[in-house]
């Protein structure tokens, strides 16, 4: 096995599903405009905002606000502290499914043997 072990948990600010794809997207660009991460994660301008800003009380990325003649713009960019973050994140997703990968042990008992359970 490669260390991993089944009592440790993500990291509860990326683990959650709309806060993850705003740090994929983010992960892969320099910056992202707010109307570029609402086509790329599919979430509405509401909940893209309330997750932008728990990921920037967090310090995982910056945010910053201009106008481009007259219209509004928010840019969004990772931190560095972000990705270390989300590279931490990614570790541990590989290490889950590394650790469950082959499914080769279904059928088994958790009980600290290999003894195969029947049911009734």
């Amino acid at each position: 096995m490669s260390g991993f072990t089944f009592d440790s948990d993500p990291n509860r600010i990326i683990h959650e599903p709309a806060r993850l794809k705003i740090m994929s997207v983010l992960a892969v660009v320099e910056s992202a405009d707010f109307v570029y991460l609402q086509r790329e994660t599919g979430l509405t301008g509401g909940n893209l905002s309330v997750q932008l800003t728990r990921l920037e009380e967090a310090g995982y990325i910056t945010i910053a606000k201009s106008f481009v003649g007259k219209m509004p713009r928010t840019l969004a960019a990772i931190t560095p502290d972000g990705r270390e973050a989300f590279k931490a994140y990614r570790t541990y997703l590989q290490g889950l499914l590394g650790a469950t990968g082959s499914l080769e042990g279904r059928g088994r008992t958790g009980r600290g043997n290999s003894t195969p359970t029947t049911s009734c």
